[in-house]
């Protein structure tokens, strides 16, 4: 064995174990949110000051359907609605009508528009605050329809002083539309119900997600205000009130109901701003957390968490490596070396499915069908090359541009569909790994079939729902 071939065995194990690691960190979690209860809470019925912010940009489809839902909300002290509008299209006038009619039922709201979009979401939620004095702020995204009482439920638990902010669990608007929305429902809700219930509840710092929250305006102060920085905004926000030791609560039993991206074009623009921007709060906070106080075990979970994206990059290097590997293998008679592949693919899927089953399970639904279970292995896969790419940006960058996720709503509004565009890449291995699996199978390798299938099914998937 040559030095070149040695060395593609050597990458391709390397990568198959950090790949490994990561997987079964998920375990881990699910082990953590079973072993875990909620902590007890204590709450008083004390309603400060309130701002609710919602912030859009040529959301035409859901601007009317978030301002209604937001002036249905209950709430016993001062309360106010700004409704941070950036956008350059219809969306202005859509709101201006929506905040008028609320406004005629006695509700205090405010069309706040500003020059440029300068800072994008973190700039427009900062430049709301500074026109408010209120203590507490609640955000909700355009596709969001927080029920009445979730204000009612939520703020309470600021009765605590050392609470900066409180998180409610997203659900899903859209969820049976297609086997897109229901593999979205499942990252989500494990991501929720397991990994930030998991997170809290066992002392480990979790993070806002951008919405459906309530920040304290102490813990954003304190912390350093909004920034544009990074693509996530609310994951760099939430590290920095943490480290200044501002407590989080994350309850499962609040659900606020949401949009899911209907299209692979939005579910893609919208992982690949979720991926780029927690690699770049990695980059700016890791540092910072590895030299504090913290207990070993938070600032551990703080690196699964902050760098998990970073498995997307593995995921596109195993995908280039595995076949020559194979090759290697194959040409020397080492066919015993597969046997180190099994129980690591084997605990990596396991691990994986255990813990979007688990999700089901702490959202209080029934098991997901076997199909859609296994149908996120090879999402994942097929999502890997454009996160990859963002994965790269986040380690290189600072900040970027905030793509919006395209919400239908009502479909009241209809775009010009945008034009076919070929995933060229993910094409490219498509056809690779088909060729692949044929001569594998031609020359009678059938151990190799499952995991070259794997690559073919989630790059294929891609191709395919971007053309059709």
């Amino acid at each position: 064995m040559n030095l070149a071939e040695t060395g593609v065995l050597t990458l391709y194990y390397l990568v198959l174990s950090v790949l490994a690691v990561y997987s079964i960190h998920r375990f881990h979690l699910v082990r953590l949110r079973r072993r875990t209860p909620p902590p007890p809470r204590v709450t008083a019925a004390v309603y400060p000051a309130l701002t609710v912010q919602l912030p859009l940009y040529n959301e035409p489809n859901v601007a009317a359907r978030l301002i209604d839902a937001a002036a249905r909300l209950e709430y016993p002290g001062p309360l106010d609605i700004q409704v941070l509008d950036d956008s350059r299209d219809e969306t202005s006038s859509i709101v201006a009508e929506a905040a008028a009619r609320a406004a005629a039922h006695g509700v205090s709201i405010a069309q706040i528009r500003r020059s440029s979009r300068e800072g994008f979401k973190a700039g427009a939620l900062a430049h709301g605050m500074q026109q408010s004095a209120s203590e507490l702020f609640a955000v909700f995204d355009a596709d969001f329809v927080p029920p009445p009482d979730v204000l009612l439920r939520m703020v309470p638990f600021f009765a605590d002083s050392r609470v900066g902010m409180v998180q409610a669990r997203w659900t899903h608007l859209n969820r049976d539309e297609s086997l897109l929305t229901r593999v979205q429902a499942l990252f989500l809700d494990a991501h929720f119900a397991v990994e930030s219930a998991a997170r809290n509840f066992g002392g480990r710092f979790f993070n806002f997600n951008g919405t459906a929250g309530i920040w304290r305006r102490a813990a954003i102060e304190e912390a350093g205000g909004w920034s544009s920085s990074t693509l996530t905004e609310d994951l760099d926000l939430s590290y920095r009130a943490q480290l200044e030791g501002w407590e989080f609560v994350f309850l499962n039993d609040v659900e606020v109901p949401a949009e899911l991206p209907a299209a692979l074009r939005g579910f893609q623009d919208q992982q690949h701003r979720w991926a780029k921007g927690s690699i770049q709060t990695a980059r700016k906070l890791l540092g910072s957390i590895a030299g504090s106080g913290l207990h070993a075990r938070v600032k551990s979970e703080a690196m699964f968490h902050l760098t998990n994206n970073s498995a997307y990059l593995f995921t596109v290097l195993l995908a280039l490596l595995i076949v020559p590997s194979m090759l290697v293998r194959y040409r020397y008679g080492l066919g015993w070396m597969f046997a180190i592949d099994l129980p690591l693919f084997a605990a990596s899927t396991g691990s994986v499915l255990l813990f979007y089953r688990e999700g089901q399970r702490w959202a209080g639904r029934k098991p997901p069908p076997l199909r859609e279970l296994l149908a996120v292995l090879p999402v994942g896969v097929g999502m890997s090359l454009r996160n990859a790419v963002a994965v790269i940006e986040g380690l290189i960058e600072e900040g970027g541009h905030f793509l919006r996720t395209p919400k239908v709503g009502d479909g009241a509004i209809v775009r010009r569909k945008e034009r076919m565009r070929v995933p060229i890449a993910e094409l490219a291995l498509s056809v690779f790994f088909a060729g692949t699996v044929a001569a594998f199978a031609w020359a009678g390798h059938w151990g190799a079939l499952p995991f070259l299938t794997l690559f073919l099914g989630g790059y294929s998937y891609v191709v395919v729902k971007s053309v059709v």
